[in-house]
């Protein structure tokens, strides 16, 4: 029986000559798999006939959008997960979704072996083999890029010498990876790190220093998960997606920065994430009404933990699964509503409300009607302070 591989096909010029180029090296057959994350571009349809077109035996198609945003960002959220503090993990979410179907489509069609388009210098290539032998231990990975040395130059030389129906337009000048939760560009001039960003580097966000009205937005949200906008219902896909054609037009969620690689290396990324960056500065927000202080506390150690952990392709480990049924539990009381106004590149919280608060009005004024015992306090700071004041009669001997 003749070996198949199952590969990622984005549909461009490199995964479709990744169709023959692997066929030729390996001998095997190749069933193209496509998953729309919300990337935006072609119909899906389209990329299924332009795989077998370009030789694939079989071609698969998913729209996992509802099941990105849901299975992947939604955590992503709950978790405030920001990579550096800054990086809403973009692209690390959307390979777990994409390796799910692989696997899947693997073990439908008798494949033993996957393939991705990834380098030998980048993130992707982790996660993807790393969420593959996960899923499928018994599964082997390749990367033409990587392994046969498939450049860009030679991909054109292969579309051209067999008539593959691919456009070999001139490169963009950038790398660009996206989806429904960001955008993710760098290369090109954006390698010299002293170079600022220009506006053609933008797509999912308008430049922020353009005058315009702001815009004034509430977001509900039950036990972590964003329920409402301006009280009217909506899915997480449409959250995030309506927060992205907001507080884009605002130009909020433009995060330029240079960036820990997994494989060593600094990088320089730029990153466009509206409705990711709205959507967690809210959560955020009710999260400090709503949680109690120590749990918040340990939260923010198990958010960055949780965010390395996903950023270095292992969400589908056991601590990673261990920590998501801890974040799930301290959002159990993150139910309310978060008012921001959105302007000038930032989200800006203006008013919290929920049945769950935490924050109790008559023990926090200064006016009439405070309940708050002062006369306890002294000795709160005696007992509190004591062991230091111990300390440092012993440190002044």
């Amino acid at each position: 029986m003749t070996e198949r591989v199952v590969l990622a096909y984005s549909g461009g010029l490199d995964t479709s000559v990744a169709i023959g180029w692997i066929a030729e090296e390996t001998g095997a057959e190749v069933i193209a798999v496509a998953v729309d994350v919300g990337q935006g571009g072609e119909d899906l349809d389209v990329i299924r006939k332009r795989a077998l077109a370009c030789g694939a035996v079989e071609a698969e198609v998913a729209d996992a959008k509802d099941e990105f945003a849901e299975g992947y960002c939604l955590p992503a959220i709950k978790a405030n997960a920001l990579y550096m503090d800054r990086y809403p993990l973009v692209s690390a979410l959307s390979r777990p979704t994409i390796v799910k179907h692989l696997v899947a489509a693997a073990n439908k069609h008798g494949a033993g072996v996957v393939a991705h388009g990834c380098t030998g210098k980048g993130n992707d290539q982790v996660r993807f083999e790393a969420g593959i032998q996960a899923l499928g231990p018994d599964l082997k990975c390749i990367a033409p890029v990587r392994d046969y040395a498939m450049t860009r130059d030679k991909a054109i030389a292969f579309c051209e010498d067999k008539g593959l129906p691919i456009a070999t337009t001139k490169k963009s000048p950038y790398s660009i990876d996206q989806n429904v939760f960001g955008r993710a560009v760098e290369t090109g001039f954006l390698e010299d790190i002293w170079n600022a960003p220009i506006e053609d580097v933008y797509e999912y966000t308008s430049n922020p220093a353009t005058s315009r009205e702001a815009d004034e937005v509430v977001i509900s949200f039950k036990e972590g998960v964003p329920v409402a906008i301006d009280g009217r219902p909506v899915t997480v896909l449409q959250a995030i997606q309506q927060l992205n054609e907001r507080a884009g037009a605002q130009g909020i969620g433009r995060i330029d920065m240079v960036e820990d690689r997994l494989v060593g290396i600094k990088s320089r990324e730029v990153y466009e994430a509206p409705g990711a960056i709205a959507l967690i500065t809210a959560h955020q927000e009710l999260e400090n009404v709503t949680v109690e202080r120590e749990l918040a506390r340990y939260k923010r150690q198990v958010e960055q933990r949780w965010g390395e952990l996903v950023y270095d392709g292992l969400w589908f480990s056991p601590l990673k699964r261990a920590l998501d049924g801890f974040i799930n539990e301290a959002n159990q009381h993150v139910t309310g509503d978060i008012r921001m106004t959105l302007h000038g590149g930032r989200a800006v919280v203006t008013g919290r409300k929920s049945e769950e608060s935490l924050y109790d009005f008559n023990l926090a004024t200064y006016d009439s009607g405070d309940t708050f015992d002062q006369s306890k306090a002294q000795g709160f700071i005696d007992i509190f302070a004591l062991s230091s004041k111990i300390a440092a009669k012993r440190d002044l001997v």
